[in-house]
């Protein structure tokens, strides 16, 4: 199974609107198009799935097992502060690894995210380097399963 699931947390649906300066203007949209394109060209099925309710990311996580090879997680505002979010990583993290994303730099931002409650039941964390951080979680991706 070669299928990375891209789980994207509250207010991604706005990149390209909101705060272009720190998330730039390219739309959500344009953005996945890019990511399922990196990830077939790289022999991966790719699915995006954003939802701005936390209860239904939660739910997402508890249907990865046996479907994806590995997640990679942008959760938004949820990273500094959802620890049922992390929980339910936390219950599934032994059989799908799960791969942190931000496409800001969340430690030159403000104080309150500098602190990620999901980054210890994740196996990594990029951050900071826009929409590219999708393309280098797939390549961390391969690393893993290959």
């Amino acid at each position: 199974m070669r299928k990375i699931l891209f789980l994207l947390g509250p207010n991604l649906n706005m990149v390209g609107v909101r705060e272009k300066g720190v998330y730039g203007f390219e739309s959500a949209d344009d953005i996945e198009s890019q990511i399922i394109e990196y990830a077939n060209q790289n022999g991966f099925e790719a699915e995006v799935y954003q939802s701005n309710h936390e209860g239904r990311l939660i739910d997402k996580i508890h249907t990865c097992m046996g479907e994806y090879c590995a997640v990679v997680l942008n959760a938004g505002a949820l990273t500094h502060y959802s620890y049922s979010l992390r929980d339910a990583i936390a219950c599934v993290n032994r059989s799908v690894p799960f791969i942190e994303v931000h496409m800001s730099n969340i430690y030159a931002r403000e104080e309150f995210r500098h602190k990620s409650v999901i980054a210890p039941v994740c196996v990594g964390q990029i951050a900071g380097f826009g929409k590219t951080g999708y393309f280098l979680a797939v390549e961390a991706v391969k690393d893993m399963v290959e």
